[in-house]
């Protein structure tokens, strides 16, 4: 069932005496690989909030895909301190935290020359300064819980492949998966797992392409398949 505004409460669904069920936190899940991962994690019987930032009837969509427990959750990692609070208030609302997956990201383009502080400080704050700030709510709560847990930063292949343009990009990228790296470390001790999955170019909206596209027709010269990876 889904849960359709901040602030309304759904009771606890667990067994009536041990563990709640599992519950994840996914960013970007309105659209593309986070709404397939929301989607996934839902049908493995995990309770999903579905965080999205401004397009809550996608964010239905994914709930109605995805069945099971879920919640929306408004959730903009332009603002990495409200971001946070919203990983808090999930956990609150939802029995804990257990997986978060930082799915959500921001992909333009801009020469060296041209680009502007203004626009490289968007792009770090969407794709690195965000989700660390949700990585580190949720492993704040996963240490407090002391069951363990699972985070899962999605860099690109750009984390290691330089693009022309994609100086702040490639930039945030690499820097969240330095960040996975030392997350992972200090994490360890807690029983939590911190990993980074570095997609090539994806069918999705940020890569201009919608849902009911062919990806036939979006053909990549020379890398890997030739053709856009499906979420």
């Amino acid at each position: 069932m889904s849960i359709p505004g901040p602030h309304h409460h759904h009771p606890d669904d667990g067994d009536g005496g041990g563990r709640p069920p599992s519950v994840a936190v996914v960013t970007g899940a309105s659209s593309g690989i986070g709404r397939a991962v929301a989607v996934a994690l839902a049908r493995a019987g995990h309770a999903v909030a579905i965080g999205y930032r401004t397009d809550l009837a996608a964010a239905h969509r994914t709930a109605e895909l995805a069945g099971g427990r879920t919640l929306l959750l408004p959730l903009d990692l332009a603002e990495p301190a409200a971001a946070a609070r919203a990983v808090h208030g999930a956990a609150d609302r939802l029995g804990g935290i257990d997986i978060l997956v930082n799915s959500a990201g921001i992909n333009r383009r801009s020469p060296v020359l041209d680009e502007t502080l203004d626009d490289w400080w968007r792009i770090l704050a969407v794709d690195l300064t965000g989700p660390f700030a949700c990585a580190q709510a949720a492993a704040r709560r996963m240490v407090r819980q002391g069951r363990g847990g699972r985070i899962v930063n999605v860099t690109s292949v750009h984390e290691f492949t330089p693009i022309p343009g994609g100086a702040a990009y490639c930039a945030a990228k690499g820097a969240l998966g330095g960040l996975t790296r030392v997350m992972a470390l200090e994490l360890a001790p807690y029983g939590i797992t911190v990993n980074a999955v570095s997609p090539g170019e994806t069918a999705t909206r940020m890569n201009g392409v919608l849902d009911d596209n062919v990806l036939d027709d979006h053909r990549l010269d020379g890398r890997g398949l030739g053709t856009l990876a499906r979420p």
